[in-house]
């Protein structure tokens, strides 16, 4: 595991074209997943400790913001070959045992996660609904070594809700942590 961080917010940058296929055999575009009033694009996969330790509040965020007209989709976009745990059977498997409400795709060639510039898991872009990137924070301050209490702050939830709400992000955004995104090695069939 390589504990990276998201890099700063770059306000503006428009939603990422994609069509990748889901853990239900459709293929999703941009357009298929974005929400009248925003939209969440998560990089998760299946093994991560950071994605394990914040999986059912992330869901349950998720159903939240989906009832707030604010479309959700995760990505995952490790290389297969050298984690299995996150192929594209153990996503149907990990979406299923996690009751995910939203599209679970696979980025094969690891281009969109290029394109995005995402670089660990969970790694969030929350857009308005303009398609404007406002929020590349993290779901909260809970890490495997920190657990979840009742004043844990909500921060991707309220952030997204209030991108909704106005437009705009919110100006302090503390970057998410995680495991590198598990990038293919040139050459590597």
């Amino acid at each position: 595991m390589s504990l990276t961080y998201t890099p700063a917010l770059q306000e503006g940058i428009k939603l990422h074209n994609f069509a990748l296929k889901g853990v239900d055999g459709k293929v999703y575009t941009q357009e298929d997943v974005a929400g009248e009033n925003g939209t969440l694009v998560m990089f998760i996969c299946n093994h991560c400790p950071y994605v394990k330790t914040i999986i059912s509040r992330l869901v349950e965020d998720a159903g939240v913001l989906q009832s707030k007209g604010i479309g959700v989709v995760a990505i995952m976009s490790n290389d297969t070959l050298t984690h299995m745990e996150d192929s594209f059977e153990n996503m149907k498997e990990f979406s299923r045992q996690n009751g995910f409400t939203f599209p679970y795709i696979i980025d094969e060639t690891q281009e969109v996660a290029k394109e995005y510039g995402a670089v660990c898991t969970p790694d969030f872009f929350g857009y308005n609904a303009k398609g404007e990137l406002q929020f590349r924070g993290r779901l909260d301050e809970v890490n495997p070594s920190k657990s979840a209490t009742s004043d844990t702050k909500k921060e991707l939830l309220e952030a997204m809700i209030q991108i909704a709400e106005t437009g705009k992000g919110p100006e302090v955004q503390t970057p998410s942590m995680g495991c590198s995104i598990k990038w293919k090695i040139a050459g590597a069939t």
